[in-house]
């Protein structure tokens, strides 16, 4: 299962950056191989001040070793070795009316002294976070993960939207990161799916994410914005930066196991504001965006 599905986020790997970088036209992904020395390595590429890209990583990596102490005790499992390996993006557009976008799906093993697997899971998903509310692209986005979740189960899309509004919540803010999407994790085999089936669940919501994401940047990269417009962007991105150096159990993992830092924390945008006690103007459209964050809605 481990080969098979690290030559899909491979695969997977091309098709978006490829896409990406037709869709930006003016730079390139670096391509950075790295070795992780408790065993492992990946393979990041990161875009950089391009016309429609200001900055993003779309990042693969396969590591094994020894299971940390601290990860040890978040499973609840006594020493033991494992195999992580997944695919991990997000793209900061420059344009404030396109939004901030976040993927990852990711596969996990965990064995015993004699190199038997005793557990085995799927997790991932993918989730939206506009500046700048469009009703048309939240409905698109939610309804390309919902049709991906409906061709394995109908159950999936309410289910595994509602635990991305409950994961990517800033409680110290008391709001949601973005608009949500899917959120998956600990998808291990039971009565109901073998592991080939979630397999075959995770790699189609993995292929639809190109569809979910690229009408929406070719709807709005060209609308004409001020710097007010900009720096709501950056304000709003403080709050991103938050929850991913607070709340994100994929950083905290990728650091208490001795990932790399410069690909863990590509995530963070490159121009990002905090300003004190910032309230928008009633009824503004940054206003509306801040309603919806408070109280996570049903899109489609």
């Amino acid at each position: 299962m481990k080969e098979e599905f690290y030559k899909y986020i491979q695969q997977l790997q091309d098709t978006i950056t490829s896409k990406l970088e037709s869709i930006d036209g003016a730079v390139k992904f670096q391509e950075d191989l790295w070795d992780r020395p408790e065993g492992g390595g990946g393979r990041t590429r990161v875009i950089e001040n391009g016309n429609v890209f200001e900055k993003g990583g779309v990042n693969i990596s396969a590591v094994h070793g020894k299971l940390p102490d601290t990860m040890q005790k978040m499973f609840g499992v006594a020493e033991a070795d494992f195999f992580a390996c997944g695919l991990s993006l997000v793209i900061h557009p420059k344009n404030p009316f396109v939004p901030t976008v976040h993927a990852n799906w990711r596969y996990f093993e965990m064995y015993d002294e004699n190199g038997t697997i005793i557990n085995q899971w799927f997790g991932g998903g993918q989730d939206l976070t506009p500046y700048y509310l469009f009703e048309e692209d939240a409905k698109h986005f939610h309804a390309t993960c919902k049709q991906a979740c409906d061709a394995h189960n109908p159950e999936f899309y309410p289910t595994y939207k509602k635990r991305c509004d409950e994961y990517f919540w800033n409680a110290h803010r008391n709001e949601a990161r973005g608009i949500g999407g899917l959120f998956f994790d600990y998808c291990k085999a039971s009565d109901e799916m073998n592991m080939q089936q979630w397999y075959n669940f995770v790699t189609t919501v993995g292929d639809s994410f190109l569809e979910a994401y690229t009408p929406i940047v070719e709807r709005r990269k060209d609308i004409v914005y001020t710097e007010e417009h900009r720096n709501w962007q950056e304000i709003r991105r403080g709050r991103y930066v938050e929850f991913n150096l607070v709340h994100d159990k994929g950083t905290l993992f990728g650091l208490k196991t001795n990932g790399r830092i410069e690909s863990i924390l590509m995530s963070l945008p490159p121009h990002v504001q905090w300003v004190y006690n910032h309230q928008p103007e009633k009824d503004s459209p940054e206003a509306l965006l801040l309603e919806v964050l408070a109280n996570p809605k049903e899109w489609v």
